[in-house]
């Protein structure tokens, strides 16, 4: 069994005049999200053997507060997580294939996307708290039966979701 977490990164503030998109901040609302859903994931057991994360402020952010719970992990960055599409997104998860815990750190309409072709069923209340979208620093949480090698669109489980709201 593996298990892979999808985590959105958290709001970003605005762009300052001059400012790429890529080097948008978190807010503070964001810095306290970032930080709290780290504590969700200590606390569901969710802890990741590995970390991909898009090299994009806001997600090296939202990363920065949820490793405060997770100090020791092997975490990677990478411009690819800001630019690909889904797809990009499913072939970084089989890529993957020698770890049983992935997290990755990412975008929309990214994350929701490979969140719901790899997973479009799951346990009710998280299909429920999915069905509204994937909110700044939403968490998906999926089972596969198998490896992440073999990753493949409607394979997963959705086993849980959580929003802001819930931390």
């Amino acid at each position: 069994m593996s298990r892979l977490l999808l985590l959105r990164h958290a709001r970003a503030a605005w762009a300052e005049p001059g400012m790429r998109d890529f080097d948008r901040p978190l807010d503070d609302a964001g810095r306290r999200d970032a930080q709290a859903v780290g504590v969700t994931m200590l606390a569901g057991g969710y802890a990741p053997n590995r970390i991909i994360c898009s090299s994009a402020r806001r997600a090296r952010e939202t990363w920065d507060g949820v490793s405060r719970h997770f100090p020791n992990a092997d975490v990677r960055f990478t411009d690819l997580l800001y630019s690909s599409d889904a797809t990009g997104y499913v072939n970084f998860i089989r890529d993957n294939g020698d770890v049983d815990s992935l997290l990755i750190v990412g975008h929309n309409p990214m994350i929701e996307d490979a969140c719901f072709a790899l997973a479009p069923n799951g346990e009710e209340a998280a299909t429920l708290g999915r069905s509204n979208g994937f909110p700044t620093c939403g968490l998906a949480v999926i089972g596969f039966a198998g490896g992440f090698a073999d990753a493949a669109p409607g394979l997963g489980h959705l086993d849980a979701f959580f929003t802001p709201a819930d931390f």
